[in-house]
């Protein structure tokens, strides 16, 4: 749209410049624009160390519940060091939605024997991918259900303890098999 001159008898005159279609586009498309953007979102989660329980402690309240990440499988392990469930891998990685429901059932069993349990210890080999870990976190916190039509968030285990697993024990037999020394 330019600005120009008319020309008539007396002289030249301004002309009206009309910027209605362009503001009704710019209305338009700041909305537009600002709905589109993609806002930055950092999430802070709050880990903890693990208790150093008392080895002579009993109760089922002070029995840790694990999640051991593995390259082939994940182990959940209640109380500590004893396999309740080996979800081994799919095609695609690590099956979290199994986890989830096999954490859900652990859950649902543990209020069935009144033990209020929120934290959980994610145990994981030094070459575990972050994406694992996390993804392992995220599925351990919580899981969507529908309440009233609804989808919400319920809780599983919120405290998460981080550290690194055990190492796996090697047979004789495998060893002295590959060639190794017996």
């Amino acid at each position: 749209m330019q600005r120009g001159r008319r020309h008539s008898r007396r002289g030249f005159q301004e002309a009206e410049l009309d910027i209605t279609s362009f503001m009704n586009l710019m209305i338009i498309l700041v909305p537009v624009l600002l709905m589109s953007m993609v806002f930055s979102h950092i999430t802070v989660l709050d880990l903890k160390l693990p208790d150093m329980a008392q080895p002579g402690s009993n109760s089922d309240e002070k029995k840790q519940l694990e999640l051991v990440i593995r390259d082939t499988h994940i182990d959940v392990n209640y109380p500590q060091g004893i396999t309740l469930k080996r979800i081994e891998n799919t095609e695609e990685g690590h099956d979290f939605k199994l986890l989830s429901s096999v954490l859900q059932e652990v859950k649902r069993q543990l209020r069935d024997k009144e033990i209020e349990k929120r934290d959980i210890l994610i145990l994981s080999e030094p070459d575990t991918s972050y994406q694992a870990i996390v993804s392992a976190m995220d599925t351990s916190r919580s899981f969507t259900t529908v309440v009233a039509a609804s989808a919400v968030q319920a809780e599983l285990f919120p405290e998460i303890s981080l550290g690194d697993a055990p190492a796996l024990p090697t047979n004789k037999n495998t060893v002295a098999a590959a060639g190794g020394v017996q």
